[in-house]
């Protein structure tokens, strides 16, 4: 078992793994990693959803034509159905918190003229949704 020096005493990672999952009991999330999308276009569909209740996501992400929108869609699913598993009550849930970072970067080369190459990048990114129970008046 390795041995992790904190906050001037070491714990276990065992320990430290426990209350990880302890903390995640506390507000459901979900998490999606390493879709092949670049992060600017994940957050542009991210940015209409943050903030709002879950059926009103769910409708905002069905009706979207953007491509990132249906992954985002069985994210949203995928967190609603974690928070059901933990005892939530689904129907007041809320998009408290949702952020995209960048995942790693495929390099490509294609050929130009003169016998140069030029880099292609193939970006993709990882996004976490969080929810939480708000209250009706919110």
């Amino acid at each position: 078992m390795a041995i992790v020096k904190t906050e001037g005493r070491r714990i276990k990672k065992s320990v430290r793994a426990a209350a990880r999952k302890e903390a995640k009991k506390l507000c459901p999330q979900a998490t999606l990693r390493n879709y092949r999308s670049s992060a600017s276009k994940m957050r542009l569909v991210v940015e209409l959803i943050r903030g709002l209740g879950v059926q009103e996501a769910v409708r905002v992400l069905h009706f979207n034509n953007k491509r990132v929108s249906e992954p985002l869609l069985k994210l949203l699913r995928s967190a609603m159905a974690n928070a059901d598993e933990l005892g939530f009550d689904v129907e007041r849930l809320a998009v408290t918190q949702i952020f995209v970072n960048e995942g790693r970067t495929l390099n490509r080369w294609r050929p130009r003229a003169q016998g140069r190459a030029t880099r292609i990048r193939k970006r993709s990114c990882h996004t976490t949704i969080v929810l939480a129970e708000v209250e009706a008046g919110e």
